[in-house]
């Protein structure tokens, strides 16, 4: 079940047999089901989880009961609230199992603990919050100066897994636009191809 996390982490820093050995008994396995909450609007964002099969969704809900999907979390990726993780605050956002999903816990408490015990692990979480916040300046970026056209044509082409895994009304949400427009953008797109 490490395996994936391994390959994860050695893309950004070295890491011995030993180091690794010891890092693996701060993460807690958990399965989750299909449909099944990480973490619910309103409660503490406990853990970091890194998903090692299945796929998770991050989304948060309006005062109209309108879903927007903030992150998809499919393979090798991490899903949290850190907002929420690191205050201790109630989070406004739902991560759910979009998928049965295999994940890898990581709380706060265990990940100091970590970085003590293997501090190369400190580098190695910095780099990701680094990609993180690239990520989110580009989609911020993105979602203000593209058309629904543009967003959803660089979408399929970074996650076209994704696309093949989720339903289009989620796909829509993450792209800020509806369902029915989204219908419309592809069936444009199937047409022109």
């Amino acid at each position: 079940m490490f395996d994936r996390l391994y390959h994860h982490i050695t893309r950004l820093v070295e890491l011995t047999e030993e180091e690794f050995v010891s890092l693996k008994t701060f993460f807690v396995p958990v399965k989750l089901r299909r449909k099944q909450y990480l973490l619910k609007e309103g409660e503490v964002s406990n853990y970091r989880a890194f998903v090692d099969k299945g796929l998770l969704r991050i989304y948060t809900v309006d005062e109209k009961g309108v879903e927007h999907t903030v992150q998809f979390a499919p393979e090798g990726w991490w899903a949290s609230d850190m907002y929420s993780n690191l205050t201790g605050e109630p989070s406004q956002y739902t991560i759910e199992a979009l998928e049965d999903s295999d994940l890898l816990l990581l709380d706060q408490e265990a990940n100091e603990r970590m970085v003590e015990a293997v501090p190369k692990m400190e580098r190695y979480l910095r780099l990701i919050l680094q990609h993180n916040y690239v990520a989110t300046h580009r989609r911020l970026v993105n979602a203000m100066s593209q058309s629904a056209e543009e967003k959803y044509k660089e979408f399929v082409q970074r996650y076209p897994d994704i696309v093949q895994r989720v339903p289009q009304h989620m796909i829509a949400s993450y792209l800020g636009i509806t369902p029915a427009f989204l219908s419309r953008i592809r069936g444009r797109k199937s047409s022109n191809d």
